[in-house]
């Protein structure tokens, strides 16, 4: 089950949600002010694979590594 991020319009706390994929959009309390004008934010992540960063990645990497966490230029 994936995690969404939400942003209360009223108080503008950020707070994270389990929720189904069919349940993401559905109305919610805040879970600091319980209003519920809540919006859904557009979530970044970032994926490795074998050491080598496959998603999410914003900087530029050096010749000698992948992105990641590269010792040499500290990508």
């Amino acid at each position: 089950m994936p995690i969404y991020e939400y942003i209360c319009q009223d108080c503008q706390q950020e707070f994270d949600a389990l929720r189904s994929m069919s349940q993401a959009d559905l109305p919610m309390a805040c879970s600091k002010c319980g209003g519920e004008k809540i919006k859904r934010k557009i979530s970044n992540f970032f994926a490795e694979s074998g050491g080598k960063a496959v998603a999410g990645m914003t900087e530029h990497s050096c010749d000698s590594c992948g992105g990641g966490s590269c010792a040499h230029c500290g990508h």
